[in-house]
Protein backbone atom coordinates (compact mmCIF):
# COMPACT_ATOMS: atom_id res chain seq x y z
CA UNK A 1 0.00 0.00 0.00
CA UNK A 2 1.05 3.39 -0.42
CA UNK A 3 1.26 5.39 2.08
CA UNK A 4 0.23 8.88 -0.14
CA UNK A 5 -3.28 8.91 1.12
CA UNK A 6 -4.80 12.34 1.35
CA UNK A 7 -5.97 11.37 5.16
CA UNK A 8 -2.63 11.33 5.85
CA UNK A 9 -0.43 14.39 7.62
CA UNK A 10 2.65 12.53 7.16
CA UNK A 11 4.74 13.14 3.75
CA UNK A 12 4.05 10.08 1.39
CA UNK A 13 6.52 7.38 1.99
CA UNK A 14 5.73 3.88 0.42
CA UNK A 15 7.76 0.61 -0.37
CA UNK A 16 8.90 1.87 -4.28
CA UNK A 17 7.00 -0.31 -6.87
CA UNK A 18 8.23 -3.21 -9.20
CA UNK A 19 7.74 -4.29 -12.54
CA UNK A 20 8.26 -7.57 -13.78
CA UNK A 21 10.49 -7.83 -16.83
CA UNK A 22 10.39 -10.92 -19.52
CA UNK A 23 12.91 -13.06 -17.17
CA UNK A 24 10.35 -12.95 -14.38
CA UNK A 25 13.03 -10.20 -12.50
CA UNK A 26 11.65 -7.71 -10.12
CA UNK A 27 13.12 -4.57 -10.98
CA UNK A 28 12.31 -0.72 -10.15
CA UNK A 29 10.70 1.63 -12.06
CA UNK A 30 12.04 5.40 -11.02
CA UNK A 31 10.97 8.57 -12.86
CA UNK A 32 13.61 10.22 -14.89
CA UNK A 33 12.89 13.92 -12.97
CA UNK A 34 14.03 14.20 -10.04
CA UNK A 35 12.33 16.44 -7.26
CA UNK A 36 14.45 18.41 -4.30
CA UNK A 37 12.39 20.75 -2.13
CA UNK A 38 13.81 23.09 -0.10
CA UNK A 39 12.81 23.66 3.62
CA UNK A 40 10.42 26.14 2.86
CA UNK A 41 8.66 24.42 -0.10
CA UNK A 42 8.08 21.19 1.87
CA UNK A 43 6.30 23.28 4.55
CA UNK A 44 4.18 25.09 2.05
CA UNK A 45 3.18 21.54 0.31
CA UNK A 46 2.50 19.60 3.59
CA UNK A 47 0.62 22.82 4.75
CA UNK A 48 -1.86 22.83 1.40
CA UNK A 49 -1.26 18.91 1.36
CA UNK A 50 -3.42 18.71 5.07
CA UNK A 51 -5.30 22.07 4.42
CA UNK A 52 -9.36 21.28 4.60
CA UNK A 53 -10.89 24.23 2.51
CA UNK A 54 -8.76 24.06 -0.41
CA UNK A 55 -9.66 22.84 -3.63
CA UNK A 56 -9.02 18.83 -4.09
CA UNK A 57 -6.98 19.55 -7.51
CA UNK A 58 -4.40 21.65 -5.72
CA UNK A 59 -4.38 19.20 -2.49
CA UNK A 60 -3.66 16.11 -4.92
CA UNK A 61 -0.57 18.10 -6.51
CA UNK A 62 0.95 18.57 -3.34
CA UNK A 63 0.97 15.10 -2.47
CA UNK A 64 1.69 14.57 -5.75
CA UNK A 65 5.04 16.99 -5.47
CA UNK A 66 5.55 15.16 -2.46
CA UNK A 67 5.56 11.76 -2.68
CA UNK A 68 8.09 12.39 -6.23
CA UNK A 69 10.41 14.34 -3.55
CA UNK A 70 10.70 10.91 -1.50
CA UNK A 71 11.29 8.95 -5.29
CA UNK A 72 8.56 7.33 -5.53
CA UNK A 73 7.86 5.87 -9.26
CA UNK A 74 4.94 7.94 -10.70
CA UNK A 75 2.76 4.40 -10.75
CA UNK A 76 2.76 3.73 -7.45
CA UNK A 77 1.82 7.65 -6.67
CA UNK A 78 -1.23 7.48 -9.35
CA UNK A 79 -2.28 4.11 -7.57
CA UNK A 80 -1.95 5.59 -4.00
CA UNK A 81 -3.99 9.10 -5.14
CA UNK A 82 -6.78 7.09 -7.34
CA UNK A 83 -5.48 9.89 -10.29
CA UNK A 84 -4.06 8.82 -13.99
CA UNK A 85 -0.01 8.07 -13.95
CA UNK A 86 -0.26 10.89 -16.71
CA UNK A 87 -1.54 13.32 -14.45
CA UNK A 88 1.20 12.79 -11.66
CA UNK A 89 3.78 12.60 -14.98
CA UNK A 90 2.39 15.89 -15.79
CA UNK A 91 2.66 17.66 -12.45
CA UNK A 92 5.86 16.42 -11.15
CA UNK A 93 7.26 17.22 -14.70
CA UNK A 94 5.74 21.54 -13.81
CA UNK A 95 6.70 21.35 -10.84
CA UNK A 96 10.32 20.35 -11.41
CA UNK A 97 10.47 23.02 -14.40
CA UNK A 98 8.84 25.87 -12.31
CA UNK A 99 8.75 25.16 -8.41
CA UNK A 100 5.07 26.41 -6.24
CA UNK A 101 4.45 28.33 -9.26
CA UNK A 102 3.75 25.42 -12.19
CA UNK A 103 1.05 24.18 -9.88
CA UNK A 104 -0.75 27.00 -10.85
CA UNK A 105 -3.33 26.25 -13.81
CA UNK A 106 -1.81 27.62 -16.83
CA UNK A 107 -3.94 30.42 -18.36
CA UNK A 108 -6.47 28.68 -21.05
CA UNK A 109 -7.95 30.09 -24.54
CA UNK A 110 -11.67 28.74 -23.60
CA UNK A 111 -13.32 27.56 -25.74
CA UNK A 112 -13.63 29.30 -29.82
CA UNK A 113 -15.94 32.13 -30.35
CA UNK A 114 -19.20 30.12 -32.07
CA UNK A 115 -20.02 34.21 -33.56
CA UNK A 116 -18.07 37.01 -34.48
CA UNK A 117 -17.12 40.09 -33.14
CA UNK A 118 -18.97 41.66 -36.32
CA UNK A 119 -22.24 39.26 -35.93
CA UNK A 120 -22.29 40.29 -32.64
CA UNK A 121 -21.84 44.27 -33.06
CA UNK A 122 -24.82 44.30 -35.37
CA UNK A 123 -27.23 42.58 -33.25
CA UNK A 124 -26.48 44.95 -30.80
CA UNK A 125 -26.68 47.91 -33.24
CA UNK A 126 -30.02 46.12 -34.54
CA UNK A 127 -31.35 46.83 -31.04
CA UNK A 128 -30.42 50.04 -30.88
CA UNK A 129 -32.87 51.32 -33.41
CA UNK A 130 -36.75 51.29 -33.39
CA UNK A 131 -38.26 48.09 -35.02
CA UNK A 132 -40.55 50.45 -37.10
CA UNK A 133 -37.02 51.85 -38.71
CA UNK A 134 -36.99 48.11 -40.30
CA UNK A 135 -40.49 48.08 -41.45
CA UNK A 136 -42.19 45.87 -38.44
CA UNK A 137 -45.01 46.33 -36.52
CA UNK A 138 -43.95 46.43 -32.96
CA UNK A 139 -43.24 48.54 -30.36
CA UNK A 140 -40.03 48.02 -29.15
CA UNK A 141 -37.81 44.69 -29.27
CA UNK A 142 -37.36 41.69 -27.35
CA UNK A 143 -34.93 39.28 -27.58
CA UNK A 144 -36.62 36.98 -29.24
CA UNK A 145 -37.69 39.68 -31.81
CA UNK A 146 -34.15 40.34 -32.29
CA UNK A 147 -33.15 36.67 -32.63
CA UNK A 148 -35.72 36.08 -35.46
CA UNK A 149 -34.63 39.54 -37.16
CA UNK A 150 -31.23 38.83 -37.45
CA UNK A 151 -31.74 35.65 -39.00
CA UNK A 152 -34.08 36.48 -41.56
CA UNK A 153 -32.05 39.83 -42.04
CA UNK A 154 -28.79 36.86 -43.02
CA UNK A 155 -26.69 38.44 -40.09
CA UNK A 156 -26.09 34.91 -38.88
CA UNK A 157 -27.32 31.52 -39.68
CA UNK A 158 -29.06 30.41 -36.57
CA UNK A 159 -28.60 32.24 -32.76
CA UNK A 160 -31.04 31.84 -30.00
CA UNK A 161 -32.93 34.44 -27.93
CA UNK A 162 -30.53 33.72 -24.96
CA UNK A 163 -27.74 34.26 -26.78
CA UNK A 164 -29.02 37.75 -27.66
CA UNK A 165 -29.92 38.59 -24.27
CA UNK A 166 -26.68 37.52 -22.85
CA UNK A 167 -24.99 39.85 -25.59
CA UNK A 168 -27.06 42.65 -24.85
CA UNK A 169 -26.44 42.41 -21.07
CA UNK A 170 -22.60 42.94 -21.82
CA UNK A 171 -23.04 46.60 -22.44
CA UNK A 172 -26.84 47.18 -20.59
CA UNK A 173 -28.61 47.35 -23.73
CA UNK A 174 -32.18 47.20 -22.54
CA UNK A 175 -34.60 47.83 -25.81
CA UNK A 176 -37.40 46.44 -24.02
CA UNK A 177 -37.73 48.96 -21.81
CA UNK A 178 -38.56 53.06 -22.09
CA UNK A 179 -38.45 55.75 -20.06
CA UNK A 180 -40.44 59.39 -20.53
CA UNK A 181 -39.41 62.31 -21.30
CA UNK A 182 -40.38 65.71 -22.23
CA UNK A 183 -38.01 68.93 -22.79
CA UNK A 184 -39.24 72.32 -21.64
CA UNK A 185 -40.25 74.47 -24.82
CA UNK A 186 -41.43 77.34 -22.88
CA UNK A 187 -38.70 80.36 -23.86
CA UNK A 188 -39.28 81.89 -20.86
CA UNK A 189 -39.15 79.09 -18.32
CA UNK A 190 -36.48 80.05 -16.05
CA UNK A 191 -37.86 83.74 -15.82
CA UNK A 192 -41.32 81.85 -14.85
CA UNK A 193 -39.69 78.84 -12.63
CA UNK A 194 -37.95 81.71 -10.79
CA UNK A 195 -40.56 83.49 -9.90
CA UNK A 196 -42.66 80.56 -8.33
CA UNK A 197 -39.24 79.01 -6.16
CA UNK A 198 -39.34 83.16 -4.83
CA UNK A 199 -43.13 82.92 -3.54
CA UNK A 200 -41.77 79.29 -2.19
CA UNK A 201 -38.96 81.18 -0.49
CA UNK A 202 -41.57 84.27 0.70
CA UNK A 203 -39.76 86.51 -1.71
CA UNK A 204 -41.41 88.61 -4.70
CA UNK A 205 -39.60 90.85 -7.00
CA UNK A 206 -36.90 91.16 -5.01
CA UNK A 207 -38.65 91.92 -1.76
CA UNK A 208 -39.37 89.22 1.14
CA UNK A 209 -42.98 89.00 1.82
CA UNK A 210 -45.14 90.61 4.62
CA UNK A 211 -47.01 88.39 7.67
CA UNK A 212 -50.41 89.55 6.08
CA UNK A 213 -49.30 87.77 2.27
CA UNK A 214 -49.81 84.18 2.06
CA UNK A 215 -48.99 82.33 -0.91
CA UNK A 216 -51.54 79.81 -2.54
CA UNK A 217 -50.76 76.77 -4.65
CA UNK A 218 -54.01 75.55 -6.50
CA UNK A 219 -54.87 72.92 -8.94
CA UNK A 220 -57.66 70.61 -9.87
CA UNK A 221 -57.48 66.52 -9.95
CA UNK A 222 -59.86 65.66 -12.51
CA UNK A 223 -61.29 62.15 -13.28
CA UNK A 224 -61.60 60.86 -10.12
CA UNK A 225 -63.55 57.49 -10.86
CA UNK A 226 -66.54 56.53 -8.30
CA UNK A 227 -65.66 52.38 -8.59
CA UNK A 228 -67.90 50.72 -6.88
CA UNK A 229 -66.86 46.82 -6.47
CA UNK A 230 -69.24 44.04 -6.81
CA UNK A 231 -67.88 42.49 -3.69
CA UNK A 232 -66.34 44.26 -0.01
CA UNK A 233 -62.33 44.39 -0.18
CA UNK A 234 -60.93 41.62 2.19
CA UNK A 235 -58.66 42.54 5.12
CA UNK A 236 -55.16 41.38 4.83
CA UNK A 237 -54.09 39.06 6.82
CA UNK A 238 -50.81 36.20 7.64
CA UNK A 239 -49.01 35.16 4.59
CA UNK A 240 -52.37 37.23 2.66
CA UNK A 241 -52.03 40.41 1.16
CA UNK A 242 -55.62 42.42 0.65
CA UNK A 243 -57.72 41.12 -1.54
CA UNK A 244 -60.09 43.96 -4.30
CA UNK A 245 -62.89 42.48 -6.28
CA UNK A 246 -61.89 42.79 -9.71
CA UNK A 247 -65.98 43.83 -10.93
CA UNK A 248 -67.26 47.42 -10.75
CA UNK A 249 -70.14 49.74 -11.64
CA UNK A 250 -69.35 53.26 -12.65
CA UNK A 251 -70.81 55.68 -10.75
CA UNK A 252 -69.74 58.68 -12.05
CA UNK A 253 -66.68 61.11 -11.84
CA UNK A 254 -65.57 63.87 -9.75
CA UNK A 255 -63.16 66.60 -9.88
CA UNK A 256 -61.06 67.53 -6.35
CA UNK A 257 -60.35 71.43 -6.86
CA UNK A 258 -57.61 72.22 -3.96
CA UNK A 259 -55.84 75.02 -2.84
CA UNK A 260 -52.91 74.98 -0.13
CA UNK A 261 -51.61 77.52 2.10
CA UNK A 262 -47.93 77.05 1.42
CA UNK A 263 -46.70 78.16 4.30
CA UNK A 264 -48.93 77.33 7.01
CA UNK A 265 -50.22 73.72 5.68
CA UNK A 266 -53.24 74.65 5.09
CA UNK A 267 -55.80 72.60 2.56
CA UNK A 268 -59.30 74.21 1.79
CA UNK A 269 -61.06 72.11 -1.27
CA UNK A 270 -63.89 71.54 -2.82
CA UNK A 271 -65.44 68.76 -5.46
CA UNK A 272 -67.45 69.97 -8.69
CA UNK A 273 -68.58 67.75 -11.58
CA UNK A 274 -66.30 69.02 -13.82
CA UNK A 275 -62.99 71.46 -13.81
CA UNK A 276 -63.39 74.78 -15.69
CA UNK A 277 -63.47 78.42 -15.02
CA UNK A 278 -66.09 78.32 -13.09
CA UNK A 279 -65.12 75.62 -10.95
CA UNK A 280 -61.87 77.22 -10.42
CA UNK A 281 -63.39 80.67 -9.79
CA UNK A 282 -66.02 79.18 -7.17
CA UNK A 283 -62.77 78.25 -5.70
CA UNK A 284 -61.13 81.43 -5.24
CA UNK A 285 -64.63 82.83 -3.55
CA UNK A 286 -63.86 80.00 -1.13
CA UNK A 287 -60.96 81.04 -0.24
CA UNK A 288 -60.92 84.81 -0.47
CA UNK A 289 -64.06 84.88 1.53
CA UNK A 290 -62.37 83.18 4.87
CA UNK A 291 -59.91 84.95 7.01
CA UNK A 292 -56.86 85.53 7.05
CA UNK A 293 -56.86 85.69 3.04
CA UNK A 294 -60.11 88.24 3.29
CA UNK A 295 -57.81 91.22 4.84
CA UNK A 296 -54.62 90.03 3.46
CA UNK A 297 -52.41 92.36 2.15
CA UNK A 298 -51.85 90.06 -1.09
CA UNK A 299 -52.70 86.71 -1.53
CA UNK A 300 -50.30 84.86 -4.60
CA UNK A 301 -52.05 82.10 -6.52
CA UNK A 302 -49.32 80.01 -7.87
CA UNK A 303 -51.35 77.68 -11.11
CA UNK A 304 -50.22 75.85 -14.41
CA UNK A 305 -51.02 76.41 -17.45
CA UNK A 306 -54.84 74.29 -17.51
CA UNK A 307 -57.88 75.42 -19.53
CA UNK A 308 -59.66 76.70 -15.92
CA UNK A 309 -56.84 79.42 -15.55
CA UNK A 310 -55.21 80.09 -18.90
CA UNK A 311 -53.21 82.72 -20.43
CA UNK A 312 -53.04 86.54 -19.46
CA UNK A 313 -57.34 86.60 -19.47
CA UNK A 314 -57.39 84.69 -16.24
CA UNK A 315 -54.54 86.87 -15.20
CA UNK A 316 -57.13 90.05 -15.60
CA UNK A 317 -60.15 87.80 -14.73
CA UNK A 318 -58.60 87.33 -11.32
CA UNK A 319 -57.75 91.19 -10.46
CA UNK A 320 -60.70 92.03 -11.69
CA UNK A 321 -62.99 89.27 -9.42
CA UNK A 322 -60.39 90.05 -6.16
CA UNK A 323 -58.17 92.89 -6.44
CA UNK A 324 -55.49 91.31 -3.61
CA UNK A 325 -55.20 88.31 -5.70
CA UNK A 326 -52.25 87.81 -8.19
CA UNK A 327 -52.53 84.77 -10.98
CA UNK A 328 -48.69 83.56 -10.71
CA UNK A 329 -48.19 80.85 -13.83
CA UNK A 330 -45.98 78.02 -13.64
CA UNK A 331 -43.89 77.19 -16.67
CA UNK A 332 -45.53 75.10 -19.69
CA UNK A 333 -44.80 71.51 -19.01
CA UNK A 334 -43.45 72.33 -15.13
CA UNK A 335 -46.83 71.37 -13.27
CA UNK A 336 -44.22 69.13 -11.00
CA UNK A 337 -42.91 73.01 -9.23
CA UNK A 338 -46.60 73.02 -8.05
CA UNK A 339 -46.71 71.99 -3.95
CA UNK A 340 -50.01 71.25 -4.79
CA UNK A 341 -48.67 67.93 -6.20
CA UNK A 342 -47.79 66.56 -3.09
CA UNK A 343 -51.02 66.60 -1.85
CA UNK A 344 -52.35 64.96 -4.66
CA UNK A 345 -50.07 62.10 -5.05
CA UNK A 346 -50.98 61.58 -1.03
CA UNK A 347 -54.69 61.32 -1.74
CA UNK A 348 -53.95 58.84 -4.47
CA UNK A 349 -52.21 57.03 -2.40
CA UNK A 350 -54.01 56.82 0.87
CA UNK A 351 -57.96 58.16 -0.19
CA UNK A 352 -58.22 57.10 -3.97
CA UNK A 353 -56.41 53.57 -4.58
CA UNK A 354 -58.24 50.91 -4.41
CA UNK A 355 -61.29 52.71 -4.98
CA UNK A 356 -64.43 51.27 -3.48
CA UNK A 357 -66.82 53.79 -3.56
CA UNK A 358 -71.01 53.41 -3.76
CA UNK A 359 -71.40 56.06 -5.10
CA UNK A 360 -70.42 60.17 -6.06
CA UNK A 361 -71.74 61.36 -2.57
CA UNK A 362 -69.23 58.53 -0.65
CA UNK A 363 -66.55 59.72 -2.93
CA UNK A 364 -66.65 62.98 -2.13
CA UNK A 365 -67.94 63.15 1.18
CA UNK A 366 -65.46 65.75 4.14
CA UNK A 367 -63.82 62.84 5.41
CA UNK A 368 -62.81 61.04 2.18
CA UNK A 369 -60.55 63.86 1.36
CA UNK A 370 -58.47 64.80 4.29
CA UNK A 371 -57.33 68.28 5.83
CA UNK A 372 -54.01 68.42 7.55
CA UNK A 373 -53.82 70.59 10.80
CA UNK A 374 -54.40 74.41 10.24
CA UNK A 375 -51.76 75.35 12.30
CA UNK A 376 -48.16 74.36 11.45
CA UNK A 377 -45.91 72.96 14.01
CA UNK A 378 -42.08 73.13 12.96
CA UNK A 379 -40.69 69.30 13.99
CA UNK A 380 -38.21 69.11 10.84
CA UNK A 381 -34.80 70.53 11.58
CA UNK A 382 -34.54 73.21 9.15
CA UNK A 383 -37.42 73.67 8.14
CA UNK A 384 -39.88 77.02 10.04
CA UNK A 385 -43.38 78.13 8.99
CA UNK A 386 -41.81 80.98 7.34
CA UNK A 387 -40.56 79.42 4.11
CA UNK A 388 -38.36 76.23 2.97
CA UNK A 389 -35.13 75.12 4.00
CA UNK A 390 -31.94 76.50 1.94
CA UNK A 391 -30.81 73.23 1.08
CA UNK A 392 -34.25 72.57 -0.18
CA UNK A 393 -34.72 75.88 -2.21
CA UNK A 394 -31.13 75.72 -3.79
CA UNK A 395 -31.73 72.23 -4.85
CA UNK A 396 -34.59 73.08 -7.01
CA UNK A 397 -32.81 76.24 -8.12
CA UNK A 398 -30.31 74.22 -9.51
CA UNK A 399 -32.75 71.61 -11.18
CA UNK A 400 -34.58 74.39 -12.78
CA UNK A 401 -31.23 76.06 -14.24
CA UNK A 402 -30.37 72.70 -16.11
CA UNK A 403 -33.28 72.99 -18.74
CA UNK A 404 -32.91 70.47 -20.84
CA UNK A 405 -33.27 66.35 -19.16
CA UNK A 406 -36.63 67.41 -17.21
CA UNK A 407 -38.51 64.44 -16.17
CA UNK A 408 -41.39 63.75 -14.69
CA UNK A 409 -40.12 62.65 -11.42
CA UNK A 410 -38.30 66.31 -10.22
CA UNK A 411 -37.21 67.22 -6.98
CA UNK A 412 -40.19 68.87 -5.33
CA UNK A 413 -39.88 71.50 -2.40
CA UNK A 414 -40.45 70.73 1.17
CA UNK A 415 -43.80 72.72 2.88
CA UNK A 416 -43.22 73.87 6.27
CA UNK A 417 -45.49 72.24 8.64
CA UNK A 418 -46.03 68.91 10.35
CA UNK A 419 -42.97 66.81 8.95
CA UNK A 420 -41.75 67.48 5.63
CA UNK A 421 -45.11 67.60 3.35
CA UNK A 422 -48.36 68.77 3.78
CA UNK A 423 -49.35 68.01 7.21
CA UNK A 424 -50.17 64.96 8.00
CA UNK A 425 -52.23 62.87 5.85
CA UNK A 426 -54.21 60.31 8.08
Amino acid sequence: MVACDLRDNSACRAPTAAVSRDNGDMTMATSPVLITLTDQDRAELEALARARKAPLRAVQRAWIVLAAADSQPNALIADGLGVHVDTVRTWRGRFAAQGMKGLADRARSGRPPVFAATVRAEVKALACSLPAEHGLPLSRWSSTDLAHEAVARGITDTVSASTVRRWLDADAIKPWQHRSWIFPRDPDFAVKAARVLDLYDRRWQGRRLRPDEFVISADEKSQLQALHRRHEDLPPGPGRTRRVEFEYKRGGTLAYLTALDVHHATVMGRCASSTGIEPFSELVEQVMTQEPYASARRVYWVVDNGSSHNGQASVERMHKAWPKAVLVHLPIHASWLNQIEILYSIVQRKVIKPANFTDLAHQGRPQGLPQPPRQPRSTQRGVTPEGLTPVTTSALRGRVGRLAGVDRHPVVPEVAGQGSRVGQIP
